[in-house]
């Protein structure tokens, strides 16, 4: 079932989901199956699966030369959603990425996920590669997630990349996108990260999941300019707990967001890493339930693959 499907069948309950992480390649996928265990117990209607792309390293010859390789530290999300769906029999949601993919592989990534009755993504554009400075696309994939997002609408309008018959069967996928309550960090305004935003609605976007926010104001604010600016499709807000002390530097350097002082100030002086996490969980609760009570249509948390902290808050709430 489509995510937006589950949403309208919630006729306005709020929903728990979450997102995590495949396993990093040799690990099993058993570690991954324990920490989704403890969180199924909540329902949750779909869980999303992350997509890491290649990265390169540079080989030093004994001649001197380097020579430059594909390193792939995690295994590819179309098999991890199957999994994952076979075994809790739940709704997945694969991230698609523009980044280190041609056009033809993305379609080809499409076609298995319709096969295996998948039937909603969340496009993004991804992050660059640490060895490059700025975001590289591939030359012959997608520089924007608007356009990613196009090319799977084409999909569903059963637009195939050189198709050579006149009829092909369309894909009914719902499209999720990124939104970000503080702005993208490449935005040069929050009016404009808004304007990107519109397109990538107007492109076929279904529905919002945001980035992690420690403010709800933040949220609040951006769904306000959601609104005036047309965008009317579901808003679902992001949430993560801290869970170390030394996230308070580590998050905003990373996903380059505002920490409010009052948390801040409450972790830093925190005697260890449980007493922080102990204060992230319940700044997460009382976020969770101002946002509840907001009516949004799910609380949608990123686990990191470490399931103790979300079941804790899923247990105040749910």
């Amino acid at each position: 079932m489509k995510v937006t499907d589950h949403l309208a069948q919630a006729q306005g309950k709020t929903l728990f989901s979450f997102e995590v992480l495949p396993p990093r390649k040799g690990e099993n996928i058993q570690n991954l199956f324990n920490n989704i265990e403890p969180l199924m117990e909540f329902k949750p209607p779909f869980i999303d699966v992350t997509y890491h792309r290649e990265e390169y390293m540079y080989q030093r010859h004994p001649n001197g030369l380097l020579e430059k390789k594909t390193v792939r530290k995690r295994p590819g999300t179309v098999g991890i959603c199957a999994a994952i769906k076979n075994r809790f029999d739940v709704d997945t949601v694969p991230h698609l990425i523009c980044g280190g993919f041609t056009k033809e592989e993305t379609e080809n990534a499409l076609i298995d996920l319709h096969f295996l009755g998948i039937d909603t993504v969340l496009a993004l554009r991804g992050d660059p590669i640490k060895s490059e400075g700025h975001f590289i696309p591939h030359p012959d994939g997608h520089a924007y997630a608007c356009d990613l997002i196009g090319q799977v609408n084409d999909l569903n309008k059963g637009e195939y990349l050189n198709q050579e018959q006149d009829e092909t069967a369309a894909t009914n996928f719902c499209i999720g996108t990124a939104g970000y309550p503080e702005k993208h960090f490449e935005s040069p305004n929050s009016g404009a990260d808004i304007r990107y935003l519109k397109h990538k609605v107007d492109r076929g976007a279904d529905y919002i999941v945001t980035q992690m926010f420690f403010d709800n104001e933040q949220f609040f604010n951006f769904e306000k300019r959601c609104r005036d600016a047309g965008i009317m499709v579901p808003i679902i807000p992001g949430l993560k707990p801290l869970t170390t002390k030394s996230q308070l530097t580590m998050l905003p350097r990373s996903f380059y967001l505002n920490i409010p002082e009052a948390l801040a100030e409450a972790v830093h002086h925190a005697s260890n890493n449980e007493a922080a996490r102990q204060i992230g969980i319940e700044w997460c609760i009382n976020q969770s339930k101002e946002l509840m009570a907001h009516g949004v249509p799910s609380l949608h948390y990123y686990t990191m693959s470490k399931s103790e902290s979300i079941r804790r808050i899923a247990a105040a709430l749910f």
